[in-house]
């Protein structure tokens, strides 16, 4: 009985969530949403961002993962973004129902409460460039190139304006929207878009050590410490400095705290409680 126990553990630490665009699974601490139609370059139906906000959701609710990763299949694209043909001849009010799911992919990563990275190991544009940097951290593959076309064919990439200058800084942001030029991995590094590029046959490798070793640091006290980052990012200087100084106050209170504290002056890897 204890034998049956232990496995349907594991196979409870393994599990695959059954989507139809995307592939789900959780293993060692770390989630992987996948999307999986690289002959049609993991384009973005609205049924796909759904998926994968779902997927993201159950990750947030899953007490055992500690990191989530978003990665594509395939050796070409990360994700082309979205086929606008889809959206043509809208209504505004149709049009506003419709895109919530953009709307929805652009916060999920933000509200998930646990680090997260994207790792792009080809073309990301549109959509697919929105996609690559609204997770924590972006590793890239030095084959990556990001661009946002949309504006070539009169859309503005809106989703990805509420982001961009909070990563790139107002002025190069407004260039990469307005011209629509496409930029290679190493160029995305140098003006902060993505946080590493790595040699294509090293992504993989490269993304699951980060994953453990976000995965290794207080829950408690990594939920704390990146929601707090996250609202003070609007604030000014004082307010954030009054805000950081109550999140502090929390965290130095925390059990986890306490666990690291002890871990370290006994020299023996701490024990997280999540408390």
């Amino acid at each position: 009985m204890e034998d049956e126990r232990r496995m349907m553990d594991f196979e409870d630490e393994r599990r695959m969530m059954d989507f139809k665009d995307i592939l789900y699974n959780s293993e060692d601490g770390i989630a992987r949403v996948t999307l999986n139609n690289p002959e049609k370059m993991n384009r973005l139906s609205i049924e796909t961002m759904q998926e994968v906000v779902a997927a993201v959701n159950e990750a947030k609710e899953d007490e055992s993962v500690r990191v989530v990763v978003i990665q594509a299949a395939g050796d070409k694209a990360f994700c082309a973004g979205a086929n606008l043909a889809d959206f043509s001849g809208l209504s505004p009010v149709e049009s506003r129902d419709v895109f919530r799911a953009f709307a929805d992919l652009s916060k999920v990563f933000v509200d998930l409460g646990k680090p997260s990275i994207a790792a792009v190991n080809g073309l990301a544009l549109a959509g697919g460039f929105g996609l690559a940097i609204y997770p924590d951290i972006t590793i890239a593959s030095d084959r990556a190139k990001f661009g946002l076309p949309e504006i070539n064919v009169g859309i503005w990439s809106c989703m990805v304006s509420a982001s961009l200058p909070r990563i790139v800084g107002r002025k190069k942001a407004l260039e990469l929207l307005a011209t629509g030029e496409m930029i290679d991995a190493r160029e995305a590094e140098r003006i902060g878009l993505v946080n590493k590029v790595v040699p294509h046959e090293e992504l993989e490798d490269t993304v699951r050590n980060l994953a453990l070793t976000l995965s290794n640091k207080s829950p408690a006290v990594m939920r704390l410490g990146r929601d707090s980052y996250y609202t003070m990012l609007d604030m000014n200087f004082d307010q954030a400095v009054e805000y950081m100084l109550d999140v502090l106050a929390l965290v130095m209170s925390t059990e986890d705290h306490k666990e690291g504290l002890s871990a370290f002056s006994e020299k023996r890897k701490p024990v997280w409680r999540n408390k």
